[in-house]
């Protein structure tokens, strides 16, 4: 079992972001001490891997709180929860596809301004010498 600082510090997640996953339902059935703190489980720390996946990947929380709903409502569900996924993951690979664009326009521009700095330093350098 872990406490939320504990679950805060493996998963990079702040307690905050915990406490609002937990209201909003993407994670539940979170045990809690006599005390009345909360205690998660391992498998509480891989469905957290999942939703900050999902999260960092675009999805939106409320996507996130309907494919947890899903899951939850049992097998039933698959062929929506396979849809969804692969509606997402389409999303990603644009988005990638896009920052693949992008990463080549930066890496020809540096490579444009290198050259040019070369030239420069040699011209600089041949400034010096005359």
């Amino acid at each position: 079992m872990y406490s939320i600082q504990d679950v805060s510090n493996k998963t990079g997640l702040s307690t905050h972001t915990l406490r609002y996953y937990e209201k909003e339902g993407l994670i539940s059935g979170v045990e809690r001490s006599q005390g009345g703190f909360r205690q998660y489980t391992d498998e509480d720390l891989e469905r957290l891997g999942l939703i900050r996946c999902l999260k960092n990947t675009g999805m939106s929380i409320q996507e996130i709180a309907r494919f947890v709903q899903l899951t939850h409502e049992g097998d039933h569900t698959l062929e929506e929860r396979v849809e969804l996924l692969r509606e997402h993951r389409e999303r990603v690979l644009e988005r990638m596809a896009e920052m693949q664009e992008h990463l080549d326009k930066v890496t020809w521009k540096l490579n444009f301004f290198t050259e040019k700095l070369k030239a420069y330093q040699a011209e600089q350098k041949k400034d010096k010498q005359a």
